[in-house]
């Protein structure tokens, strides 16, 4: 199946690319590779949570954030090249601002590796770095970016 037919399977729309905060593009293509910049859990345009986790965001919480950041990502994927030009994703890098003492960052980037996971199947399968952070830009609770094969 294809991941725009699991997309509507799954009743989830791919959300329009978030705008950068910045001098860089949302998602850039080398080779068979797109890389994806960071993406924040930004929804129609407005930061959905701020904080960090352990502290102002729960763990469960962030993890919902983690499956937008993700979500945010695809989208950037499917602006450049489309989402049925996927045929594996490589990569996850997922960072947390961390409450000191917090050090459940994977189970918060799970919220990304699950998603994927059911949008892709067996080619959603990745290598991923979780990293706790002291702050992330926005003062955002999680961040995710990908590295992604195309056809």
């Amino acid at each position: 199946m294809a991941p725009s037919d699991t997309l509507r399977e799954l009743g989830i729309t791919l959300p329009s690319v978030p705008k950068p905060a910045g001098s860089y593009i949302p998602a850039r293509r080398s080779g068979s590779l797109v890389y994806t910049a960071g993406q924040v859990p930004i929804v129609d345009g407005a930061v959905v949570a701020q904080g960090k986790v352990g502290a102002e965001v729960t763990t469960e919480q962030a993890y919902d954030l983690a499956r937008v950041c993700a979500l945010n990502a695809i989208a950037a994927v499917d602006g450049l090249v489309g989402i049925d030009a996927i045929t594996g994703i490589v990569k996850v890098v997922g960072f947390v601002a961390s409450a000191p003492g917090y050090n459940d960052q994977p189970k918060v980037v799970n919220g990304a590796s699950d998603l994927l996971g059911q949008l892709f199947g067996e080619a959603g399968l990745h290598a991923r770095s979780a990293v706790g952070v002291a702050e992330l830009p926005l003062n955002v609770p999680v961040e995710v970016e990908l590295v992604v094969e195309v056809a």
